[in-house]
């Protein structure tokens, strides 16, 4: 029964870390999340590119793209790019840039065992350039990989591309080039020029850690099929301390997994299963999937070998215990995901390029024709849709423009009702100052009806106008003050238009008239959290006292007066998006008054 068990469990964790699902981090994790980002960079400037449409920057991108996949390691997809960028060179014919990416996707073929494809673009490569040194470069490559059945006739073309490679101080092809020589070697059953060559390759790769560790971890190889088991334990465990040192986790767990393969190999099993279970056991604590499977792979491996079942379930039980832990983690999989995501939209992006181009090409075609069609029905489908958006949003700001207009009979009657009161009581002085600054008010107002935003100076000389008007008509009921925050730049500052005057007369109208004293009305602009706040706080008699003075006529357009107001807000934030918001409330006793606040964005530019 515990065999079928184990055989399921490692079916299922066979079938959620498959190689498909998870792509192993090969790269020390600073140097991994680095790379991941420049990926990410140059794919995002890939897409831009592709977007614009713009040939000589799109070969560039592919180029650059490739060849972070080419330092990651991962071949095949800076192939893929390589090629593509090769392509667009072409269409530009500009040779130079064709050399160099020809002589780049023969290393990524190469690295693939694709040698009869590196081989020609060695050869292609070598033929396109006019620099005399370039050409014997990768004619030597083209020709040692010709004699891959022959490593002893491979040494001078390597040697060949060392000296020259020197002399133009190319360090990374100079690395490179000894790496080409310690595996010549090796052919040759040479392990210590293999040795020797390795280590000179360490010193052209100082700038490139994760390079040094790799060819690190070749030397202790060559140590281990040399039986010199004590000094490939050292370099693992140095590289395994330093590691520890840098918090480079993803070296750690793979040092831990080379120790438990020497030791393994030196046939101390307890030390390789402790290694092992180290390498999981942080693998499993720094989310890292595709090295736990790896060491538990192993381990399970060296229990099914010694028939310990009871340890294999165990490892099993314990994997899908935290399994879920593990995969929310695991970067690697968000990371792969995310440039899945980016990747398929170059693919889109490309296809469209690939149609535009068809298009110019073949513009008298039957193709076009019909690409055309479809190209106009898209364009009168937008043309439709632009057109009733337009409508709409017209409607809106005719809605709008009804509503702010709405206001001003109510303020026009009001205002002649005074003035008639004015003449009633024989004070022409006051009438013909009360109409002059009606006059004024009212022509700003005209001037700035078919505004949905006003600067805050005009609104404020707009506002001070009306309060001013109100208190020539109730000199002994209140006294007022406008208050804008010194940090706000009263001429470059938008504000909704018309929303504040409303409240104001409902202070005046509703709240201060009634009082017995003399009361106060506060109108603030502060600029807090990135939001203007306008703040209108009055002492008069309240909204609840307010309402039971009031006649049913005047409840009817208090409560007009407030929808109007929401109205009006709820299609500003419809057609402007400015998330407008609007609060009234009372003062809590033994205060009497009302507080209406305004809250909107700060709003340099409409």
């Amino acid at each position: 029964m515990k065999h079928y068990l184990s055989i399921i469990f490692g079916l299922v964790f066979l079938a959620f870390l498959s190689p498909q699902r998870i792509t192993a981090q090969a790269l020390p994790e600073k140097s991994e999340k680095k790379s991941n980002a420049k990926i990410s960079k140059a794919a995002d400037e890939l897409s831009k590119s592709l977007n614009e449409n713009d040939e000589s920057q799109i070969a560039r991108n592919y180029e650059k793209l490739a060849n972070e996949f080419l330092n990651k390691g991962e071949n095949a997809k800076a192939e893929e790019y390589y090629k593509r960028a090769l392509n667009s060179y072409t269409k530009l014919k500009l040779t130079e840039d064709k050399t160099r990416v020809t002589r780049s996707l023969a290393q990524a073929q190469e690295n693939q065992k694709k040698f009869d494809s590196a081989i020609s673009n060695y050869e292609t490569a070598g033929s396109l350039t006019k620099d005399a040194v370039e050409e014997k470069i990768n004619l030597n490559d083209a020709n040692r990989l010709k004699n891959q059945a022959n490593p002893a006739s491979q040494t001078n073309y390597v040697d060949s591309n060392i000296e020259l490679l020197k002399k133009e101080k190319k360090s990374e092809e100079i690395s490179k080039a000894y790496v080409q020589k310690a595996q010549n070697s090796l052919d040759l059953k040479d392990k210590e020029v293999a040795i020797e060559s390795y280590k000179k390759a360490l010193k052209y790769s100082k700038d490139k850690p994760e390079e040094v560790i790799k060819i690190k971890n070749e030397i202790a190889k060559v140590y281990v099929e040399d039986n010199q088991f004590d000094k490939a334990l050292a370099i693992n465990e140095k590289l395994l301390a330093e590691a520890k040192t840098n918090n480079d986790y993803t070296t750690e767990i793979k040092q831990l997994q080379s120790l438990a393969s020497l030791y393994f190999e030196k046939k101390e099993a307890e030390k390789a299963i402790s290694s092992l279970k180290e390498a999981y056991d942080l693998s499993f604590q720094k989310g890292n999937s595709a090295e736990a499977k790896k060491s538990l792979s192993s381990l399970i491996k060296y229990y099914k070998t010694k028939g310990e079942d009871k340890e294999s379930m165990a490892l099993y039980e314990q994997f899908f215990d935290n399994f879920e832990k593990l995969i929310k983690s695991d970067t690697t999989l968000i990371d792969a995901k995310t440039f899945q995501i980016t990747e398929d939209k170059i693919r889109q992006l490309e296809k469209e390029k690939d149609l535009k181009d068809e298009l110019i090409s073949k513009k008298n075609s039957f193709n076009y024709f019909l690409l055309g069609s479809i190209g106009l029905l898209l364009l009168l489908f937008f043309f439709i849709v632009k057109a009733l958006y337009s409508i709409r949003i017209k409607n809106k700001e005719i809605a709008l423009q009804s509503l702010r207009r709405e206001m001003n009979p109510h303020f026009i009657f009001n205002s002649l009702n005074s003035v008639n009161q004015f003449i009633a009581e024989n004070k022409e002085l006051e009438a013909n100052k009360y109409l002059t600054s009606y006059s004024n008010l009212m022509r700003n107002m005209m001037e700035n009806s078919n505004k949905d935003f006003i600067s805050l100076d005009k609104e404020v000389e707009q506002l001070k106008k009306y309060l001013d008007l109100e208190h020539l008509r109730f000199q002994d009921k209140f006294d007022f003050e406008i208050v804008v925050d010194e940090v706000l730049d009263t001429e470059r500052v938008f504000v909704p238009n018309m929303i504040m005057q409303p409240h104001l007369e409902n202070s005046i109208w509703h709240g201060l008239r009634y009082l017995d004293k003399k009361g106060f009305l506060s109108l603030r602009f502060e600029y807090k959290n990135g939001k203007i706040n306008v703040v209108i706080e009055d002492n008069g008699i309240g909204l609840t006292k307010s309402r039971e003075l009031k006649t049913a006529n005047q409840k009817i357009y208090e409560s007009r007066g407030l929808n109007n107001t929401k109205e009006r807000i709820d299609l500003l934030n419809e057609l402007y998006k400015k998330e407008i918001s609007f609060t009234i409330s009372e003062k809590e006793v033994p205060e009497s008054g009302t507080i209406v606040q305004i809250v909107f964005p700060l709003i340099d530019t409409i």
